[in-house]
C-alpha cells in the first residue's frame, strides 16, 4: 500500500519534485564518515517532522548527522543468529548483521537514545530520537537470508506514515 522512489545516495529528495511522507536510509558499504553527501541529506531529514528509518549505513549516518561520531570495529558483525536486545523491553530479538563500523558510545548523538544493543559485546545496534518519529538500526531487519524476527519495525514505520 505504499510507494517508493529510491533516490542516490547523494541526492535530496527534500530538493526534488516528489511529495513524500517519510524517509528511509538504507544500508551500503564502507566507511560512513566519508559519505558527506548523504550526511547533509540526514541532516536535513532531522530538521524536518517526517518519519525516518535506518538501516545499518543508514543507522551510522543519521548518528553522524546529528553530531555523533562512528568508529571501525576490530571484526565487525558478520552473518545470521546475532542476538540483539531492545533495550525498553528486554525482548531479545535474533538478527542479520554485515557491518564494520558503529555509533562511538563517546561521542553518542545528542538528540537519539539506544534503541537495540548487541548482547555478546554490547555495541550499540540502534538509534531512537529523543522527541521525532525517527529510529534505526545497525543490523538488518529485512530477513534476506536470515531470522525474521525484526520484520515488525518495516510495520511501525509504514504504519508512522
Amino acid at each position: 500500500g505504499i510507494c517508493v522512489v529510491r533516490f542516490p545516495f547523494n541526492e535530496s529528495p527534500f530538493e526534488s519534485e516528489y511529495e513524500f511522507d517519510g524517509v528511509f536510509f538504507s544500508n551500503g558499504p564502507g566507511d560512513p564518515a566519508v559519505m558527506i553527501e548523504t550526511i547533509t541529506i540526514a541532516k536535513q531529514a532531522l530538521s524536518q517532522n517526517k518519519p525516518v528509518f535506518g538501516i545499518c549505513l543508514g543507522n551510522q549516518i543519521l548518528a553522524l548527522a546529528d553530531g555523533g561520531k562512528t568508529k571501525k570495529m576490530k571484526y565487525g558483525h558478520r552473518g545470521v543468529n546475532q542476538p540483539v536486545q531492545d533495550v525498553n523491553t528486554k525482548h531479545c530479538i535474533i538478527t542479520t548483521q554485515n557491518h564494520g563500523y558503529v555509533i562511538d558510545e563517546n561521542n553518542f548523538p545528542p538528540n537519539f537514545e539506544t534503541l537495540f544493543r548487541n548482547v555478546n559485546d554490547s555495541t550499540n545496534e540502534g538509534i531512537k530520537h529523543k522527541t521525532k518519529n525517527i529510529f534505526s538500526t545497525q543490523f538488518h531487519p529485512e530477513a534476506c537470508a536470515g531470522p525474521e524476527d525484526a520484520e515488525y519495525l518495516f510495520d511501525e514505520f509504514i504504519d508512522s506514515l
